[in-house]
């Protein structure tokens, strides 16, 4: 069987480790003869999956003690809403509109108060990421809300924005647990977890402490108060069960088999490095994201042909590259190079390149 490399954008590829052990249990776990599909929430041997999930999030990432751990339905998208709703004392907040995910983020907060794009990247259709300083953010805004990677555009923060008493929130769904994060400078980090976390269908939410006490006169549905989820270890109601047992592999894969996220971020790195060089030495690609702004996580790249750009997608298709068209608002193509993502995939993929250079330049 030939080999196939997945570099779609999310639902992404999962470590092949993980994908065989959760093969090996998936009618009988560690010996209870049931799958954890089926397993009761309530169950002692759940119990002690989820317990094992966030206390292997603490570790990989560094969480501080004084941030709770939820595990949420919704994805991020639900965050949106979420983080508004909760935080929005003064019913005031700024965002950094640097992409699609971002600029979505701030339309739903604008439901909940007054909200202010004290940055946009939109003037070069968000090709980078705007810088922002202290005297930039309103003193009495309840948080400046950023999307860290842009997973459409292929950008990346460079930096963390300091944001003095103001709190930071990140929407980090597709770079989570792609390198070490000082999570102590952010007030809440959420990701869907379906990028580089696990399978589609939860959010991480990281959430400082003080920021659970809701502060507004909103009238915030139950299952939209952070604090139901830290009251109850995300159990208020049943969890998606068998995504956070998919999480928790996947953090077991990035300890023992990755070596930790300092060793991720080196692993990521290289592969970017491989990519971004072709592309950057191509006369046919070429890669639209600002050199200062790049993912190491979403490489986009274009031939500014649009009818070459759709016979390069047909054609890696049949050559086993799958999924890299790239998002139907911009075009192009998007090489998701996620942590599952090896090495070998990306060479592959630049052979291919080239060959497909060389027929069509």
């Amino acid at each position: 069987m030939r080999k196939i490399y997945n570099f779609s954008a999310g639902p992404s590829m999962l470590p092949e480790k993980v994908l065989l052990k959760a093969a090996s249990e998936m009618t009988d776990y560690n010996g209870t003869g049931e799958s954890v599909m089926e397993m009761s929430h309530r169950s002692a041997e759940y119990d002690a999956i989820i317990k094992e999930c966030e206390a292997l999030l603490r570790e990989v990432m560094n969480i501080p003690e004084n941030y709770k751990v939820l595990f949420i339905q919704g994805g991020a998208s639900a965050q949106f809403s979420m983080v508004a709703m909760n935080l929005m004392k003064n019913k005031k907040a700024d965002y950094i509109v640097s992409g699609q995910f971002s600029n979505k983020a701030f339309k739903e907060g604008q439901l909940f108060g007054e909200c202010t794009a004290i940055a946009s990247s939109k003037d070069k259709n968000f090709s980078y990421v705007p810088v922002v300083t202290k005297d930039m953010i309103s003193k009495d805004a309840d948080y400046l809300h950023i999307c860290f990677n842009n997973t459409i555009y292929g950008t990346k923060y460079p930096y963390i924005p300091e944001t003095g008493d103001v709190p930071l929130v990140a929407d980090m769904s597709s770079c989570i647990l792609s390198e070490p994060v000082d999570v102590s400078k952010f007030g809440i980090i959420y990701a869907g977890v379906q990028k580089n976390m696990g399978p589609a269908g939860m959010a991480v939410a990281i959430v400082r402490e003080d920021l659970l006490e809701v502060k507004n006169d909103f009238v915030i549905p139950t299952m939209y108060k952070y604090s139901t989820y830290a009251e109850n270890d995300s159990m208020y109601n049943t969890p998606p069960t068998y995504c956070i047992y998919i999480v928790k592999l996947v953090l077991e894969w990035i300890k023992n088999d990755m070596g930790g996220l300092a060793k991720m971020k080196e692993h990521n790195e290289k592969k970017a490095a491989l990519l971004y060089d072709y592309l950057d030495n191509s006369k046919l690609f070429k890669a639209p994201a600002e050199k200062g702004s790049r993912s190491l996580m979403n490489v986009t790249f274009v031939t500014g042909n649009e009818d070459l750009d759709k016979k390069f997608c047909k054609e890696a298709a049949q050559a086993g590259f799958l999924n890299i068209k790239g998002h139907r608002s911009v075009g192009g193509m998007r090489a998701s190079i996620y942590n599952a993502m090896p090495i070998e995939g990306v060479l592959k993929l630049i052979e291919f390149m080239a060959e497909f250079e060389k027929a069509n330049g």
